[in-house]
């Protein structure tokens, strides 16, 4: 298992350069001069304009900028914003939030989604299996903006069980409703996987086994179905938790989330590269982390992946 662990972390190491370099070029080669839009439509003192783009370390070559961001990033240091500000103070302020927020929308899914599944899954062609795959597919064709909307007029403005836009991001209850907008669509996604993967699984050779030797339905299901049937789920949640803190933009902007899809939506606005590229490279960490506890879960699901 070191081996493993140890190959999979190495191979990461080209991904988070690369992912890095790329993000850092697209964002020094957006249009426009973020220096002189600090002076808005006035004319910028020359003086002041060189002065503000030395300590912002944009008066030298792009190829400069670059070896200087990366050096300054292997020490922890992620730059400032165009106001001052140190964008490692802008992450760790807007980063616990949506770090709660998409931890309860990956409990959200994982819970709801891989219980029904397995539900349906069992229940293959029966009335719970036709309402399941109509009310994933319902999921899957709305919008999170529609559907974040929906919620939003039904349990705040209607039946007032809460305030329209979240007024302590801090406050788990307050990100309840939030997260579960956001998880919705990934929530079908997972609900179907898990359907399919247990309605294939639970035919197969192994399970006539199981059943066979007498052992309890509850083990059969819990050891031997649901964890062979888990791989592609497991695959699936894995990118996802990525995908939940990096898509809660338009959820964060809904419902007034203090968090890093509203950290992002502003620095784009302001074109702050070191902000961006700052968030970015938290979310590349997020994803690799991710992907390596999926590998790991694969060799704990079935011991011949570690060896493949």
């Amino acid at each position: 298992m070191g081996r493993f662990v140890a190959r999979r972390l190495l191979q990461m190491i080209p991904v988070f350069l690369g992912t890095v370099t790329i993000i850092f070029f697209m964002t020094r080669m957006l249009p426009g001069d973020p220096a002189a839009a600090m002076w808005g439509d006035k004319a910028a003192d020359p003086a002041q304009l060189a002065a503000f783009k030395h300590r912002m370390g944009l008066d030298v070559s792009l190829g400069q900028q670059y070896l200087n961001y990366m050096g300054d990033l292997f020490r922890g240091n992620f730059g400032e914003t165009l106001a001052g500000r140190k964008v490692i103070d802008v992450i760790g302020e807007a980063l616990p939030v949506t770090v709660r927020l998409a931890l309860l929308a990956f409990v959200f899914e994982l819970v709801v989604g891989v219980g029904i599944g397995l539900l349906a899954g069992l229940r293959r062609g029966k009335a719970f299996d036709k309402v399941t795959l109509v009310l994933t597919l319902l999921l899957i064709s709305i919008p999170v903006p529609v559907l974040g909307f929906i919620f939003q007029n039904v349990f705040a403005i209607q039946l007032k069980w809460i305030t329209p836009t979240v007024q302590d991001s801090m406050n788990l209850g307050q990100l309840m409703l939030p997260a579960i907008v956001l998880g919705s669509l990934s929530l079908a996604y997972v609900a179907r996987l898990t359907r399919t993967s247990i309605a294939e699984n639970v035919k197969s050779d192994y399970m006539r086994t199981a059943i066979a030797k007498g052992l309890p339905r509850r083990k059969v299901i819990g050891t031997h179905l649901l964890r062979n049937s888990m791989i592609p789920v497991v695959t699936f949640l894995g990118t996802d938790l990525g995908a939940l803190m990096g898509g809660a933009i338009v959820t964060e902007g809904i419902f007034n989330v203090k968090g890093v899809g509203n950290a992002l939506y502003h620095a784009i606005n302001l074109n702050e590269g070191a902000t961006v590229s700052g968030f970015v490279v938290v979310l590349v960490l997020v994803y690799l982390a991710a992907s390596l506890i999926v590998d790991l879960l694969y060799a704990v699901l079935d011991p011949r992946i570690r060896y493949a």
